[in-house]
């Protein structure tokens, strides 16, 4: 790949992180940081679930989603019992706070959609999430 190119795909890393404010301190005006954000998404979908099913879903170091875990754990927003299939596994759910707190971060996030495309047409609407869906086409075709 030539070097151009790759310059132009971390411009437009850069441009989307900013327009999305991936990288302010907490996102969404949230106290969540982005990882955090994304292991709640994952515990709101995959509940309940193990830490290992919350790891393979986003590629997350085990280790640094054991910090997130025990962090909403002591905050309230997840709680912890034994798979009744295998008394060694814990399966993770979120608690009512956890679930406020994700709907709260969730809406935000539709709201930011929401605003970041209301002054397009419909059309350009349709033209973005097309050329959206073909990047990820394009991306997952590639072997791990």
């Amino acid at each position: 790949m030539k070097a151009t190119s790759i310059a132009r795909v971390r411009e437009f890393n850069r441009f989307y992180t900013r327009i999305l404010g991936l990288l302010d301190k907490g996102i969404l005006q949230s106290p969540f940081t982005l990882p955090e954000a994304r292991v709640l998404y994952e515990l709101n979908h995959l509940q309940p679930c193990s830490a290992r099913e919350v790891a393979l879903a986003i590629g997350m170091d085990k280790g640094y989603l054991s910090r997130i875990l025990k962090s909403f754990a002591r905050r309230g927003f997840v709680a912890t019992y034994a798979s009744q299939t295998d008394a060694r596994v814990s399966q993770l759910t979120l608690t009512a706070k956890g679930m406020q707190e994700f709907n709260k971060i969730n809406m935000a996030s539709v709201n930011q959609i929401r605003q970041l495309f209301s002054a397009l047409s419909e059309t350009k609407i349709e033209a973005t999430l097309a050329h959206m869906q073909a990047i990820k086409d394009i991306l997952q075709s590639i072997p791990s």
